[in-house]
């Protein structure tokens, strides 16, 4: 029996929930389980029971356990969110019917946008009014809030967004009104706009407020119930939910401030490839992750990956183009800059009324999967398609846990797909593939190419359980010259869990001209921030050697309607620091647009601070130094069709344990794995190095 302490990660993907137990003295154990949709929480305490029996290891020793979860996304896009009400100032009661009248597709007239999450009856005015500076024009009426309250008792409300006009820059009314109605209604939760999202733009602050009231009573829930189901397994660990933004929020926090957890999932993945990639010297990178159910695709420079404020829950996806603009709910908090479409291992092969092969957005997910599983799943996914072409082993899915039906797969792509369209088996095997390949690398060149920078310049890590068996292919095709398969890719999303930071983000809008000489206004309101999150994290027990504190200027040309995010030193702000602040605004707006107009005037529109409270981080385990041969890790060969050569090819399977450090593999050839498998194709070569990674070298387009 094991006797260190623990951090355990849990990872809960639309198709596997990954588990990821790292030691004090660095050593990492591995487990994966069928996610269990209709609830989350079934697969997430089937992982924890999976990964301790496993390691043999007592709950009591687990110190920290980090949860990245889809539950807040799932609440929202499958419109199982409580009765929420909205309260507003009078005359803005239509501001969510009314949102930003933007169309995803400019000719698309049967577009229908989303229904409001707060229906129109359940949107109360508030007689209230301040100006943009804060000052009271009207005075907040509390005997209409006392009625409104009264009207939330009579509609058996659960949860209450609050947006008043301006309250970004004086909170006294918002405040004032949840106190009142606190008063009548002590266990309504309350999402206040000038907590939630303290920034101008009423609709985005006004959604961000909603959505995070919509999913507080699902996500305090869930957590609840999950914290208890630990509780009685003898389970005492520090609980911690994955932000967004990558970093990571206590249980408490996150019930309370959901909005923020909303890509918890996805965020994992980017920091487990920069935490993977830093350990090699890698800081510009593109991190690549293909699970069951999506690729995504993300970008990392100098270390940092990159992260927006212009996200959507719930928007469409597109085949080839990833989610679609204006299509869903936007938010207005930090999240990891993402580009994510629906090509994953369970993503759907289907013939459109045009008689055209496509792949994705659908997926068959964890129930009833593909085809091959076995579990009733009648649609050839991308799954069944490399079992056909040779690429998986049947006997080995998983370790050896589900045994893949070939022959179940050959058949359900020759009805749904080969015979309509007059192909092969193996023709159709293969242009699926292709299509899900064109979907992934259009996937990349948004995040690159069409951001300003050259993939050549950049290397990418890969990871999923399905990301290594496509992203040789990929980088082929985008010229990348490095490509980083680390050991254990498919559970990569819940190492990302245990490498991460205690962050929190507060902001404040004040529009200013650039050239403003009252240096001292800035720094006061960047001290008053980082005063904010110093005390959060003393609240959190993080000492103040382990606190840091970045600072960022949103920024725009006067008369721009969108901001782009600078860093700003963290020193006293004078005329050479916001000078050096306006000159990369100039350079980072060219390489975003094209265009920069260093003559034009600049305008300081937002001023963030991001509290990070450091956290220890596991130390990757080296693989044997030892002699050894490749010979001893030859399982065999298998016949495995490449798109490339338009054939089969004798192709070389190793088991990926047995490689040594220092070995060189020569492509063709299938490397296995419990949780993975990666493909190395022809000419491409991949060297083994001290930590057991993949470096694979991509033959030549």
């Amino acid at each position: 029996m094991r006797t260190n302490r623990f951090h355990l990660g849990i990872d809960v993907g639309g198709t596997f929930t990954d588990a990821v137990l790292i030691s004090t003295d660095g050593q990492i154990d591995t487990a994966k389980v069928s996610s269990t949709p209709d609830d989350p929480s079934l697969g997430f305490m089937a992982a924890v029971s999976r990964i301790l029996q496993k390691s043999g290891v007592e709950p009591q020793l687990v110190s920290h356990l980090v949860h990245g979860t889809t539950v807040a996304t799932n609440a929202l896009i499958e419109g199982k969110t409580p009765k929420t009400a909205f309260l507003t100032t009078k005359g803005f009661g239509d501001m969510l019917e009314i949102g930003r009248q933007v169309r995803p597709t400019l000719y698309d007239v049967h577009f229908e946008k989303l229904q409001p999450l707060v229906p129109r009856d359940l949107c109360y005015e508030v007689p209230e009014r301040l100006d943009a500076e804060g000052t009271v024009l009207e005075s907040l009426n509390e005997d209409a809030v006392r009625e409104i309250s009264r009207m939330l008792q009579q509609a058996d409300v659960q949860s209450v967004a609050i947006c008043l006009l301006h309250a970004y820059v004086n909170p006294s009314h918002e405040t004032r009104v949840a106190e009142i109605l606190h008063e009548h209604n002590p266990d309504i939760p309350l999402s206040l706009s000038s907590s939630v999202c303290p920034e101008f733009r009423e609709y985005f602050r006004a959604s961000t407020s909603v959505i995070n009231a919509c999913i507080i009573p699902v996500v305090a829930r869930y957590l609840a119930g999950i914290r208890d189901g630990l509780r009685d397994h003898g389970m005492d660990a520090e609980l911690l939910v994955m932000q967004s933004n990558g970093g990571v929020l206590t249980f408490s926090q996150a019930a309370n401030k959901p909005v923020f957890m909303v890509e918890s999932g996805p965020a994992a993945g980017v920091v487990s490839a920069n935490f993977i990639a830093e350990n090699l010297g890698h800081t510009n990178l593109i991190s690549f992750d293909m699970g069951g159910t999506t690729a995504k695709a993300g970008l990392i420079l100098d270390g940092q990956p990159k992260v927006t404020k212009e996200y959507e829950v719930g928007a469409q996806a597109q085949p080839g183009q990833g989610m679609t603009r204006a299509s869903g709910y936007p938010i207005r908090t930090p999240v990891i800059d993402l580009v994510e479409v629906g090509a994953g291992g369970g993503s759907i092969a289907w013939i459109d009324p045009g008689g055209i092969l496509r792949v994705g957005p659908q997926s068959a997910g964890a129930d009833p999967g593909p085809i091959c599983y076995g579990k009733g799943g009648q649609d050839p996914t991308i799954t069944d398609a490399n079992l056909v072409l040779g690429r998986l082993n049947p006997e080995y899915f998983l370790g050896g846990e589900i045994r893949l039906d070939e022959d179940a797969a050959i058949n359900g792509i020759r009805e749904r797909c080969a015979d309509p369209l007059g192909l092969t088996v193996i023709e159709a095997a293969n242009g699926i593939v292709e299509i899900a390949n064109a979907t992934m690398i259009n996937a990349l060149r948004l995040v690159t190419v069409r951001r300003g920078y050259d993939p050549r310049d950049l290397k990418m890590v890969a990871f999923g359980g399905a990301g290594p068996l496509h992203a040789n292919r990929l980088c082929i095709e985008m010229q990348i010259p490095t490509l980083v398969i680390p050991p254990s890719p498919g559970t990569a999303s819940a190492l990302g869990l245990l490498v991460t930071d205690l962050k929190h983000e507060f902001s404040r809008t004040r529009i200013m001209p650039a050239d403003m000489k009252d240096f001292d206004l800035i720094q006061e309101i960047f001290v008053s921030m980082e005063d904010e999150g110093r005390q959060t994290l003393l609240r959190e027990g993080v000492t103040a050697a382990d606190m840091e504190f970045l600072r960022e200027i949103e920024m725009r040309y006067t008369g721009q309607s969108s901001e782009l995010s600078i860093p700003c030193p963290e020193t006293q702000v004078d005329a050479h620091t916001l000078g050096q602040v306006v000159k990369n605004f100039h350079v980072q707006h060219e390489r975003a647009y094209g265009h920069g107009y260093p003559e034009q005037a600049v305008e300081l529109v937002n001023f963030t601070v991001t509290a990070i409270g450091k956290t220890a981080k596991p130390r990757l385990p080296k693989i044997s130094s030892e002699a050894g041969t490749l010979e001893e890790a030859l399982i065999g060969t298998k016949r495995v069709f490449f798109s490339e050569d338009a054939d089969f090819t004798d192709t070389a399977v190793y088991k990926r344990s047995a490689l040594q450090m220092n070995q060189t593999l020569e492509g063709p050839a299938i490397i296995e794995e419990v949780d993975s498998t990666t493909l190395l194709h022809p000419r491409s070569n991949a060297d083994i190095d001290e930590f057991g990674n993949l470096i694979i070298t991509p033959s030549k387009p």
